[in-house]
């Protein structure tokens, strides 16, 4: 996956090596916690001066160290972004990450990534949702969460078991068959890529769902649209407006689209969720703001490979 957090200038000191060595994990920790690939940046960063103040020799287990110290940090965040969120002109989207999934990341890492279950986490209060990332998709034990957020150990087995009820039925279900799931979605992007309306309303759901995310500064539906033939008059006014998609890619790892501006810039990103062999989510970010860390990411021009 495109990395997106800048490591701080290496030097001889050990906590820059020490860093060098967990940064990337540290980075998927707060953005999963997050949602938001800025904010994300502002945690790591925080997080690396407080390495810089500690005597790294004192520390037995470094990674488990910064993921305390990073839990604790996303905390304070989603706290004080609730207020922000209820204030949020139409649909809240996670800012978008360009690239597929690691390949060594197990399938709960990777399914954390997607944007449908980005956007589940949102029903969890700040406790719970870091205590349930830390447990459920990092796999972290209770001990270990209850001295990342200074809780007792049975006060995290209730955060995290409240974390799972809360988005059971919202998570999206994992495909029987990944690669037809695969072959729907390259077929949903070559679609759009050729402005084949009949071939998309032939993809999707009957229910599918299509969220924008434009924040109050772009042009967008500030509610969810419902149903195939509304989807599509949906697109095809973008597509109208915007011009046609200008790459294939992969969007939090999973299949998705970019349409750019005339600086050559993303202007509209959108990611897809298949289920059952159809089209039944998508996800579209047009928030200036939340693009902005995709200015110098490339794109590929043909969909990502089936895993």
């Amino acid at each position: 996956m495109t990395a997106v957090a800048d490591q701080p200038p290496a030097g001889p000191s050990e906590a820059a090596r020490l860093w060098a060595d967990h940064r990337q994990q540290a980075f998927a920790l707060a953005y999963r916690m997050l949602g938001s690939v800025s904010d994300a940046e502002d945690v790591l960063q925080e997080a690396y001066l407080r390495l810089e103040r500690t005597d790294v020799a004192g520390i037995d287990e470094p990674g488990a160290w910064l993921s305390r110290i990073v839990s604790r940090l996303c905390l304070d965040h989603l706290r004080s972004a609730r207020v922000r969120r209820e204030r949020y002109v139409g649909p809240w989207l996670p800012e978008p990450l360009i690239g597929a999934a690691d390949p060594g990341d197990t399938v709960e890492l990777a399914e954390s990534l997607s944007t449908a279950f980005l956007i589940v986490l949102e029903r969890l209060s700040p406790a719970q949702r870091v205590a349930f990332i830390l447990h459920d998709v990092f796999g972290e034990d209770y001990a270990s969460i209850a001295r990342a957020l200074g809780r007792t150990e049975v006060a995290c087995r209730l955060l995290v078991a409240r974390g799972r009820a809360a988005t059971r039925d919202g998570r999206p279900r994992r495909e029987e068959d990944p690669r037809l799931g695969h072959a729907v979605a390259t077929a949903f992007q070559a679609a759009c890529i050729d402005g084949d309306t009949g071939r998309l309303l032939e993809l999707l759901a009957p229910d599918v769902v299509v969220r924008a995310d434009g924040g109050g500064l772009v042009s967008s539906a500030r509610r969810p649209i419902h149903g195939a033939d509304r989807a599509v008059r949906l697109l095809r006014g973008i597509f109208r407006k915007r011009g046609l998609p200008s790459a294939a890619a992969a969007v939090n790892g999973a299949p998705g689209l970019v349409i750019t501006g005339v600086d050559g810039r993303p202007a509209w990103v959108m990611s897809v969720t298949v289920d059952a062999g159809r089209v039944a989510a998508l996800h579209v970010v047009t928030n200036p703001q939340k693009l902005a860390h995709l200015a110098n990411v490339p794109f590929a021009v043909t969909p990502h490979a089936p895993a």
